[in-house]
């Protein structure tokens, strides 16, 4: 299968984890990607010291990588959380505090999508009392988003992996954009349609790509079930990814799947056509 018709960028979260963060981009130029997407790479630190965020920056640079995509700050990822902003106390703090320095550092990357991860159900507070507060996250995040030209990101995630993550759907997802986007006039929410986790929902992928690429700003892709690179499981990407491009969509396409039991410039073979 031939992909030379789409733009794909490396999430250096979850390809080349074998190496330091900062060797990483590096790594992905060297395996022929021009084009990086990142989580918050401080799960302790949402405002982690400027001489970090430079050296980042400076790998980046010398990497002659873009930077497509970034997290705003989601509490332990990988790991059992799925975002902050809609968990009251210490992780919204944590988000708010974060929101302007992953803005910052976006735009000095020329970055211009920011993910917003939604966050897992908290035992013993009212749901209500977490959407409101995560749409107030949502719209400063928005706001800041904005300034620096850039689109906010709401992603679903998938039901078996992430039970306590309202955000398991697409259609609910775009109900959240809508919301945002209401909210703050501004229409620069965006779906991230991740085509792994709708297909572990059992969504109807072509179905979703019909209804939604309109309001989708970013793609990423893992084969299902595994997680893997594509052709590892059931999902025909060729067909998948022509058909979003038939809808109009030609953004990145962010390549977030496991390596395996290979270190990960070996997995990129189906890129090729191998």
């Amino acid at each position: 299968m031939g992909f030379t018709d789409n733009r794909f960028d490396v999430n250096l979260s979850i390809l080349f984890t074998e190496l330091p963060l900062l060797e990483r981009p590096a790594a992905a130029a060297a395996a022929g990607f021009t084009a990086v997407e990142l989580w918050w790479p401080w799960v302790d630190a949402p405002v982690p010291a400027q001489s970090e965020l430079d050296a980042l920056r400076d790998a980046l640079n010398d990497a002659g990588t873009q930077l497509v995509g970034l997290n705003f700050y989601a509490g332990q990822l990988p790991g059992p959380d799925r975002g902050a902003l809609s968990v009251p106390g210490e992780e919204s703090d944590k988000f708010r505090a974060n929101i302007d320095v992953a803005a910052e550092f976006a735009r000095t990357m020329g970055c211009t999508a920011l993910n917003a991860l939604y966050g897992n159900r908290v035992e013993g507070v009212d749901p209500q009392v977490q959407d409101t507060l995560a749409l107030e996250n949502l719209v400063l995040a928005a706001r800041a988003a904005d300034r620096i030209g850039a689109t906010l990101l709401i992603e679903a995630l998938n039901q078996p992996e992430s039970p306590l993550c309202p955000i398991v759907s697409a259609p609910k997802a775009i109900e959240i954009v809508d919301k945002v986007n209401a909210a703050t006039g501004l229409g620069n929410a965006k779906f991230l349609m991740d085509l792994y986790h709708l297909a572990m929902n059992g969504e109807d992928l072509n179905e979703v790509i019909d209804a939604y690429t309109e309001k989708t700003g970013h793609v990423q892709i893992a084969d299902n079930p595994g997680r893997g690179a594509p052709g590892t499981g059931e999902l025909d990407f060729a067909d998948l990814l022509g058909r979003l491009k038939k809808a109009g969509y030609d953004g990145w396409i962010g390549l977030e799947y496991k390596p395996g039991d290979r270190p990960s410039h070996e997995s990129f073979g189906w890129l090729r056509g191998a």
